[in-house]
C-alpha cells in the first residue's frame, strides 16, 4: 500500500496487468492535522465525496467481479508452454489487457474504500483481497515473458516484422530488451513467489517505525504534555518555542539511536536484496537494475547528484540567511523547519479555490481549465474533506475506464491545502490525457514522469499568486514557498540518493553495512549538503535509518529531476504560445509510448543533458536574493 508519496515501482518494460496495478500518487504530508470534531464517514454531504459508481455500483458488484477475474486467470493455463507463433502471443497480451482492466478497476475501488475509512472492518478486507488478487495476477502471467525470450531467433525476427504497426509493437520490442535479464521460465516463477519474502525487511520497518518506537513525551507551548510520534514530530519542530524544538529533536532522534543496530540491520538487509535481485538479473550494479526497466540512462543520475553538488554553497547561504532572520548564534536541524515568514492569513473554500487554480492554468488553455475545473467540482472526481477514519494526506489515482480520483483533506484555510489541490490535479490532468489518448497497455506514465505534471501547476499557481498581489508579506511567504520546495525536493532528495548510491556500491564490493558504516557515509553527506556553519548533531546521522523510500532504493531521485523539469517546463509555457503548450500537452498524452526522457524531450526539456537542474539550481538562487531584499 502506497504511504509518504510513495507508490508501487511503474516501469514501462511492465506488462499491462502489472501496470494496472500501478495508478497512485500520494502525499501524506499535505497539512499538519488540525484538532477538529471530525463526522462519520455516512455523515459526510455527499457532494463533498468521490462518485465511485463509474467504478462499481457497490461493495457487491465488486466482489462479483473479483470472483469472477479470480476465476478468469485460469485461462492462462491454455497459453503456458504453447506462445510458439503470432497468434497465440497476440491472443495471450489481449488477455493480459483484459485482465489487467478489470484488476485495475477491483485494486482502484478497493483502495478508494479503504481510504475512505481505514478502520472500517469491510474495507480492510476489501484491500486485502485485492492485493492478493494482484500477486495471484502476477504469479499466473509470470510464464509469458519467458517464454517469448526463449523463441528462436528467427521467430523472433518474423514476429519483429509482422508486429511492426501493431498496437504491441512497443510492448514487444520491450519484452526483448529485457532478455539479458529474464530467467528461464521455472526460475521466474519462482522469483515471482519470493515477492512477499522479499519485503520482509520493509515490513518490519515500518511495523517498527510506525508502531513500536516510543519516544517519550514532550512539553508543548501551551505547558501539556504531549507524546511525540512520528506523526507529531514535524508540529514540534514548527514550534516557535526553539527548547520545544530542541527537545522534540533529542528525543526523537535517540528513540533511533536506542535501535540503530536493529534498523541497521533491516536497511542493510534491504539493500542486500537490491544487490541479490540485480546480479540474479545480469545488471551491473543494482542502480543499473533500478534504471534498466524505466529506460532512465545513467547519466541523468550522474548529472543530477554533480551538478547539485557545484550549487551547494547557495543552499549554505539560505541556511545562513535562515539563521540570521531566527535570530540564532548557530543554527542546527531543528531550526529547519520554522517558517521564517509569518504565515498569511487566506481563505478560500473549495469552490473558490478551484476556480483560483483554474485561472492559474490558463496557460494550458480552455479544454485543460474546463475539464479540471469541472473534474474538481461538479463531477465528483474528489473526496474533500477529512471524516473519522479516513486515510491522512492526499493523492490522486488514475483511471483507464473512469475519470481520475483525487482525496484530499482540505483545510480552506491553509494556504498549502491549495496548492496541494493543484498538484493532485496535475496527476488528475496527466492520467485524463494520457487514458483518453492510448490504449490501455501503454497509458500508465511510469515514474519518472509522474512528479512533473503535478509539480507544474504547483508552479504556475504560484506564479498567478505572485501576479495578483501586491502585499510584502504575501509575496515573501509565496518565495520562501517555492524556496523551500526546492531545498526538500532538489537538494535534500540528491542527498538521499547520493546515500543510496554509496551503500550499494559498498555492498556490492562486499563491505559490511553496519550502523557505524552506513552512518558515517550519512555524516560526510550532511556536512557536505548543510554546509561549515551549520551544526551538526550527533544523533542526526540516524536520519538515515528512519526514511521509508530507502525500502525502495533508487526512487528518490526521481522527485528531484521531476522537479527540475516541471520548473523548466512551467517556464517554457507560461512565457511561450500554442507551440509551447502543444508540446506539453503532448507529453501529458504520452502515458508510457515512449522512454520517459523521450517523452520529456517532446515537452520541450532534455533530461540526459545538465541543463534543466542547472536551471533549477539558477531559479533557487534568485529567489534566495529576492527573499534577502523581502525580509
Amino acid at each position: 500500500m502506497p504511504s509518504r508519496r510513495s507508490f508501487l515501482k511503474q516501469t514501462a518494460g511492465l506488462s499491462a496487468l502489472a501496470l494496472a496495478m500501478q495508478n497512485v500518487t500520494t502525499n501524506a504530508e499535505e497539512n499538519p492535522p488540525v484538532a477538529v470534531t471530525l463526522p462519520h464517514r455516512k455523515d459526510v454531504p455527499i457532494e463533498h465525496t468521490w462518485n465511485l459508481t463509474p467504478l462499481f455500483p457497490n461493495d457487491d458488484e465488486w466482489k462479483q467481479a473479483l470472483e469472477k477475474t479470480r476465476e478468469r486467470l485460469a485461462e492462462f493455463k491454455a497459453f503456458e508452454g504453447k506462445l510458439v507463433n503470432v497468434s497465440g502471443i497476440l491472443t495471450c497480451f489481449e488477455l493480459e489487457d483484459s485482465i489487467g482492466l478489470e484488476l485495475q478497476r477491483i485494486t482502484i475501488y478497493a483502495y478508494l474504500r479503504y481510504s475512505e475509512d481505514v478502520a472500517d472492518p469491510q474495507a480492510q478486507d476489501m484491500q486485502n483481497l485485492a492485493t492478493a488478487l494482484q500477486g495471484q495476477v502476477q504469479e499466473a502471467t509470470s510464464f509469458i515473458r519467458p517464454e517469448i525470450l526463449a523463441l528462436d531467433e528467427q521467430l523472433k525476427n518474423l514476429l519483429e516484422q509482422i508486429f511492426s504497426t501493431h498496437r504491441y509493437a512497443l510492448k514487444l520490442r520491450r519484452i526483448f530488451r529485457q532478455q539479458p535479464h529474464v530467467l528461464p521460465k521455472s526460475e521466474e516463477h519462482i522469483l515471482a513467489m519470493m515477492n512477499e519474502v522479499s519485503q520482509t525487511a520493509s515490513k518490519a520497518f515500518g511495523l517498527l517505525n510506525d508502531a513500536d518506537l516510543k519516544f517519550g513525551t514532550v512539553i508543548d507551548d501551551t505547558g501539556k504534555s504531549v507524546e511525540l510520534t512520528t506523526g507529531n514530530f514535524v508540529l514540534f519542530m514548527n514550534s516557535p518555542d526553539r527548547k520545544v524544538r530542541k527537545t522534540a529533536f533529542d528525543q526523537f532522534y535517540a528513540g533511533y539511536e536506542s535501535l540503530e543496530n536493529t534498523l541497521s540491520s533491516l536497511l542493510g538487509s534491504s539493500i542486500q536484496k537490491d544487490v541479490f535481485f540485480a546480479r540474479v538479473r545480469n545488471h551491473p550494479s543494482a542502480l543499473d537494475s533500478a534504471l534498466f526497466y524505466p529506460e532512465i540512462p545513467r547519466t541523468v543520475y550522474d548529472n543530477l547528484i554533480s551538478t547539485v553538488n557545484k550549487s551547494l554553497p547557495v543552499l549554505h547561504r539560505y541556511y545562513e540567511l535562515r539563521r540570521r532572520k531566527l535570530g540564532l548564534d548557530t543554527i542546527h536541524m531543528y531550526d529547519t523547519y520554522l517558517p521564517i515568514v509569518s504565515d498569511v492569513q487566506t481563505n478560500y473554500p473549495w469552490d473558490e479555490g478551484a476556480k483560483v487554480i483554474g485561472e492559474a492554468m490558463r496557460p494550458m488553455g480552455e479544454e485543460y481549465v474546463n475539464v479540471m475545473t469541472e473534474g474538481l467540482t461538479t463531477a465528483r472526481w474528489c473526496d474533500r474533506y477529512e471524516n473519522r477514519g479516513k486515510r491522512s494526506g492526499a493523492f490522486c489515482y488514475g483511471s483507464f475506464s473512469t475519470h481520475p480520483y483525487i482525496m484530499m483533506n482540505y483545510q480552506p484555510t491553509v494556504i498549502n491545502s491549495l496548492f496541494t489541490l493543484a498538484h493532485e490535479a496535475g496527476h488528475a490532468m496527466h492520467s485524463f490525457y494520457s487514458a483518453r489518448t492510448q490504449p490501455f497497455t501503454y497509458f500508465r506514465y511510469v515514474t519518472f514522469v509522474a512528479e512533473v505534471a503535478s509539480t507544474f501547476n504547483e508552479d504556475l499557481l504560484s506564479r498567478y499568486l505572485l501576479s495578483q498581489t501586491t502585499d510584502r508579506n504575501m509575496r515573501a511567504y509565496l518565495i520562501n514557498r517555492q524556496i523551500t520546495a526546492i531545498r526538500q525536493t532538489l537538494f535534500r532528495q540528491t542527498m538521499f540518493a547520493e546515500f543510496e548510491q554509496e551503500t550499494h556500491e559498498a555492498a556490492e564490493r562486499g563491505e559490511s553495512l553496519t550502523a557505524r558504516s552506513m552512518r558515517a557515509i550519512y555524516r560526510k553527506l550532511l556536512d557536505a549538503y548543510f554546509g561549515p556553519n551549520f551544526t551538526i548533531d550527533e544523533s542526526l546521522e540516524t536520519e538515515c535509518f528512519r526514511v521509508p523510500h530507502f525500502y525502495r532504493a533508487f526512487y528518490v531521485y526521481q522527485y528531484a529531476t521531476g522537479l527540475s523539469a516541471a520548473l523548466s517546463l512551467a517556464e517554457r509555457v507560461a512565457t511561450g504560445g500554442e507551440k509551447e503548450r502543444g508540446d506539453y500537452l503532448k507529453f501529458l498524452a504520452g502515458g508510457c509510448s515512449a522512454a520517459p526522457i523521450e517523452l520529456l524531450r517532446t515537452a520541450g526539456v532534455d533530461m540526459e543533458s545538465p541543463v534543466p537542474i542547472e536551471s533549477a539550481m539558477k531559479r533557487f538562487e534568485e529567489l534566495v536574493a529576492e527573499l534577502e531584499t523581502l525580509i
